[in-house]
């Protein structure tokens, strides 16, 4: 073993690991946040291997027009699951399930922006379609590298029940660093915006997207605010969306959003 081995050995050995519903927070001075691979992380696997992709379709920004490449949470699964290096990939420094999207990217009929999002559902293979009783929590530790405008990192969205199309909430990341909350004022459309912290880009943090008790509670690095829900939004059942949803569009194949997952976990009581 050569003494620069043996060196990064003990750096590594040294590494502080805040564990984090399931991830792992890199607190190492010596260390840069993205050349550690986090704790359960394997660098060399595919996503499915590191994270429970068995609950998740894939929606990629390739395809065409309206109607972008999918792929089914059964080629998704597994360290041997489904990869893309431009959109879709394990980062081979650390661990992380990390998703691109340009701006010129293939878009669904109802959105200008292109995604390259996870989409929920069961352990079955079909769609997630849940009421909003009980208790349902999307949590995910996370990092994001670039950004044009902004990009949406967690969504609940909504499914059957009527014929809106569009979300209950949407959880952003703007390129000055502020997290926001929009949330739709009804199944009609309007988004109220909430800034709920500052996160500069680069640097690791986490949040939980929960219904609790008919209430939506948005936490950001530990902090917990509360929402209530339109009423017009009781007639519909929901499911959790999470990845790259960039907020901008352009010609352009090189400006986009790039977003790194550390940990990703549902779970529904």
């Amino acid at each position: 073993m050569t003494a620069q081995n043996d060196r990064a050995r003990r750096i590594r050995r040294k590494l502080l690991a805040v564990v984090a519903g399931g991830a792992m927070v890199v607190a190492a001075g010596a260390v840069h946040a993205g050349d550690a691979v986090a704790a359960g992380l394997d660098p060399t696997v595919a996503p499915g291997g590191n994270f429970n992709l068995s609950v998740w379709e894939l929606q990629l920004p390739i395809g065409s027009p309206g109607s972008p490449t999918t792929i089914p949470p059964s080629q998704l699964k597994g360290a041997n699951g489904y990869t893309n290096p431009a959109y879709f990939w394990t980062d081979k420094n650390d661990g992380s399930m990390t998703f691109w999207d340009p701006e010129s990217g293939v878009t669904t009929p109802n959105s200008n922006y292109a995604r390259s999002e996870l989409r929920e559902m069961n352990a079955d293979g079909s769609a997630a379609d849940w009421s909003l009783s009980g208790t349902h929590k999307l949590s995910a530790t996370l990092r994001i590298v670039s950004v044009t405008k902004n990009v949406c990192v967690g969504q609940i969205h909504l499914g059957s029940g009527g014929s809106s199309t569009k979300p209950l909430l949407e959880l952003y990341y703007h390129s000055n660093g502020d997290v926001v909350l929009g949330l739709e004022r009804s199944p009609d459309g309007g988004q109220n915006t909430y800034t709920l912290t500052n996160v500069p880009l680069g640097t690791q943090w986490s949040y939980v997207i929960a219904i609790v008790g008919g209430k939506i509670q948005i936490t950001v690095n530990g902090t917990t605010k509360s929402y209530s829900i339109a009423s017009g939004f009781n007639a519909y059942h929901q499911y959790f969306k999470a990845g790259d949803y960039n907020q901008s569009s352009s010609s352009s194949t090189t400006n986009g959003a790039k977003v790194k997952f550390y940990a990703l976990t549902v779970s529904h009581t």
